[in-house]
């Protein structure tokens, strides 16, 4: 493996640990993704003494020593080097308590600290000691199950997820991740150990799933979450959504399935992980709101309620309450939007007001519509398709023609305050109403003078002069 060594901080790790009769090896993501020919922006380092005097040491002798953070109570330090994070540690041994993922640690050996990683496939390590400088050390065949594109546990994976359960979380993120499957009986230890997760805080479950959700296909996450029963603890609003109901040969579709599916859609089309929160719950109200009526499955107002469900959501899972949110909320409350265009002639005012109301975000909202389309019909899937690029077309021209893309119209409340001499009021609502409208209609164009005319028909209809001049 010498020849893969090739940064040149690794021959400076090597003779700094020569100096203090150190033993250091590389391990971890770095050998495994080194093996799998991916990229890695981080490289850890296990010392067999101390990892963060290394740190130290190693950084002094690097162009421009960059500042080392330390861990003291992990016996960790870090730094950043040329766009790469490089972490030290300490060779460990853990034990664990039944109520806490966090461990007892003393000193060990590498065999300990291999011992103790979650997945073979993150136990491999390197030698950078001067006697075998470049050896790969795979106590637990890691490179077979690599090859084999296999997850288990390097020991028994009771004891392994039962110690740390967030390991469960993380053998699915990897498989879905690097498309492996899971060994039988590591996939059975997360079935029996899956009620531990609840001693694992919200923010790291959270971190793991945003992983799976940002991976090629995070339908095989949720598919494995949903198979080992992890998701009905984690995620029950979204367990809600499985299962098919059939009344007088009727049924709906499996919105279950349907969600995933749309996820996956949206994976091949962009990398923005709020957008992929949105079309993971852009049918969660389905459950709350099916109804079933004599002929049809029914679920009127579930993008309002879906709107209304995310903030608990985004709390309880402990994710940021801000424009993010905000954003997933406008993107599910709008999403049937451009679809209810495709079914019925695409008229200028109904485009107007759907840029009005999104703004920026119609692009992400249109690559959702495309996404939503998953129906087996092919004939249907077509004509919708079609459909929806004559909706985008239709977006394209009104947006160059009158500009309403984050457009305000251009009569603002303190102009029909000053023009008139008066204080707020509900007329100026009014006013302000009743020319928003007229632009979205088309009935006046998207201009101060027009806007300022028909400022001036309405305040005159409600018994209002101008007392000053434009």
């Amino acid at each position: 493996m010498k020849d893969h060594l090739k940064h040149p901080i690794f021959n400076i790790i090597k003779e700094t640990a020569k100096e203090d009769n150190l033993q250091v090896f590389v391990i971890g993501g770095f050998v495994r993704d080194l093996l799998m020919h991916r990229e890695s922006k981080d490289i850890d380092f296990v010392v067999v003494g101390s990892g963060i005097n290394l740190a130290e040491k190693v950084s002094k002798k690097l162009t421009k020593p960059p500042k080392v953070h330390v861990f003291k109570r992990f016996g960790t330090a870090m730094f950043k080097y040329h766009g790469i994070d490089f972490e030290f540690v300490g060779a460990r041994k853990e034990s664990y308590s039944p109520d806490s993922r966090k461990p007892s640690v003393e000193t060990g050996t590498l065999q300990d600290d291999q011992n103790r990683r979650d997945l073979t496939i993150n136990a491999l390590a390197i030698s950078l000691c001067p006697d075998n400088y470049g050896e790969l050390l795979d106590p637990f065949n890691g490179i077979d199950d690599i090859k084999n594109k296999i997850i288990r546990t390097p020991l028994d994976p009771s004891i392994t997820f039962s110690d740390d359960p967030l390991r469960m979380m993380r053998a699915i993120r990897f498989a879905c991740q690097l498309n492996f499957e899971i060994f039988p009986k590591t996939l059975q230890a997360i079935k029996e150990n899956k009620d531990r997760i609840e001693i694992i805080s919200k923010e790291r479950i959270t971190d793991e799933l945003n992983k799976i959700i940002l991976s090629k296909r995070p339908s095989k996450g949720f598919k494995l979450l949903d198979k080992t029963g992890l998701l009905k603890i984690i995620f029950p609003e979204f367990d809600a959504l499985k299962g098919v109901e059939t009344i007088n040969g009727l049924s709906h579709k499996d919105n279950f399935l349907h969600s995933l599916q749309v996820l996956d859609n949206i994976a091949g089309n962009s990398n923005d992980l709020w957008l992929r929160w949105a079309a993971l719950l852009h049918d969660i109200a389905k459950p709350q709101t099916k109804r079933f009526t004599e002929t049809a499955w029914t679920f009127h107002s579930h993008e309002l309620v879906g709107k209304k469900m995310i903030p608990d959501i985004f709390k309880k899972m402990r994710m940021p309450l801000n424009e993010k949110m905000r954003y997933v909320q406008k993107i599910v409350l709008l999403h049937m939007r451009p679809i209810a265009l495709v079914k019925k002639e695409v008229t200028d005012s109904a485009v107007r007001r759907l840029l009005y109301e999104t703004g920026d975000d119609i692009d992400d909202l249109m690559i959702l519509a495309d996404a939503d389309i998953t129906s087996k019909n092919e004939k249907k899937v077509k004509l919708f398709l079609n459909n929806l690029k004559k909706v985008k077309q239709k977006l394209k021209e009104v947006e160059e023609k009158d500009k309403l893309r984050n457009w305000q119209p251009p009569i603002t409340g303190e102009i029909i305050m000053k023009t008139f001499n008066i204080g707020p009021s509900k007329d100026i609502g009014i006013i302000k109403d009743t020319i928003r409208e007229a632009i979205l209609e088309g009935e006046i164009p998207n201009e101060f003078d027009a806007a300022y005319s028909l400022m001036i028909k309405e305040a005159k209809k409600l018994g209002y002069k101008p007392k000053t001049k434009k």
